[in-house]
């Protein structure tokens, strides 16, 4: 009995408490206990995609760590919605999570309504990592430099434009808000995809694109795609040779897509406490980090609230881009 009190206070510590338990906190927890059954990962993205690598490959991790499997579900569909309803509808005791995305923070100023609240109904565990956007053009193009784009814009921009997929998507609010950072005018154009819209750009449909890089990388290895910028704060550690917008000439630009990984609210702080504590050590692994970095993905981690921050922060960024762009909720 005494073992099992101690082992609830180290817990309870872990979580930021003064040694006593949330009045909420599940058995479980209070026993030391978590995990004793295999935990469910929810992905809002369809199999193959960044989400769905980075979810295998730290799931794949945690399970190690944990010694209880960690099963990746893929929930794809509505930006988001149909992953974070499932969350959100789970028992809030650590055994169910979703990886997060920037459409969750998105969503809340996208859609009219939404079954959930994005920053309210998901507690942060911790960011996984994070992967760049490029500003693409046809290699073909006689554009070579984000300059010349931007000169481009400001001396022809009827027959200018910038394709995207879809809009409201990281990519699409990447463009609206380069507009504005670069005082210029041009039409943007989404796609339903991202084949659509390399088709578009490679006949000189669209005359630049924003797309993210990971999926990417051997076209533009190969020079099927040319990179003039990318939109992350550093350089992307793939594209070493490529610069920022910021370093391009545009002052504060930063538009960064990431994974995280969130739980539902109300999930007791110890229970938080360990699975950021397992994440961390599983991004801190060279064979993970590697693994993430070959599917363009950064490793990186944090605290709970460091997400936080970034969930609430982005979500009032791409209110305020919306708004300006005159975006229709969806």
């Amino acid at each position: 009995m005494m073992l099992r009190r101690r082992e609830a206070l180290r817990l309870a510590a872990l979580g930021g408490t003064a040694g006593l338990l949330a009045p909420w906190a599940s058995p479980a927890a209070a026993q030391g206990n978590f995990p004793d059954r295999p935990i469910r990962l929810l992905v809002p993205n369809a199999a193959g995609g960044v989400a769905d690598l980075t979810a295998r490959a730290v799931g794949q991790g945690l399970s190690e760590r944990l010694k209880q499997p960690v099963v990746v579900e893929n929930r794809p569909g509505a930006g988001g919605i149909v992953a974070g309803q499932a969350l959100t509808s789970s028992p809030a005791d650590g055994y169910t999570l979703m990886v997060a995305t920037n459409a969750h923070a998105i969503s809340k100023s996208l859609f009219r309504s939404l079954p959930f609240d994005p920053i309210k109904d998901f507690v942060p565990v911790g960011l996984m990592g994070t992967f760049s956007i490029a500003l693409l053009v046809s290699p073909k193009s006689p554009i070579r430099s984000v300059q010349e784009l931007v000169q481009k814009l400001k001396s022809d921009p009827s027959g200018t434009n910038i394709g995207t997929i879809s809009v409201g998507s990281t990519q699409n609010l990447a463009a609206e808000l380069f507009k504005t950072a670069a005082g210029v005018e041009a039409v943007t154009v989404p796609f339903n995809g991202t084949p659509t819209l390399l088709t578009a750009l490679l006949r000189g449909d669209v005359t630049v694109a924003f797309e993210i890089v990971a999926p990417l990388m051997g076209q533009i290895r190969d020079g099927s795609l040319r990179a003039i910028a990318v939109t992350s704060t550093e350089q992307a550690a793939n594209l070493p040779d490529v610069p920022t917008l910021r370093e391009a000439g545009l002052k504060d630009f930063e538009v960064t897509s990431w994974n995280a990984l969130v739980a539902p609210a109300k999930t007791p702080e110890p229970v938080i406490a360990r699975l950021n504590t397992e994440l961390n050590a599983v991004l801190a692994d060279a064979n993970i980090r590697k693994q993430l970095l070959d599917a363009g993905v950064e490793a990186h981690g944090g605290t709970p609230e460091s997400l936080g921050q970034r969930l609430s922060a982005e979500a009032e960024k791409w209110a305020g881009v919306i708004e300006k762009a005159g975006i229709e909720k969806q």
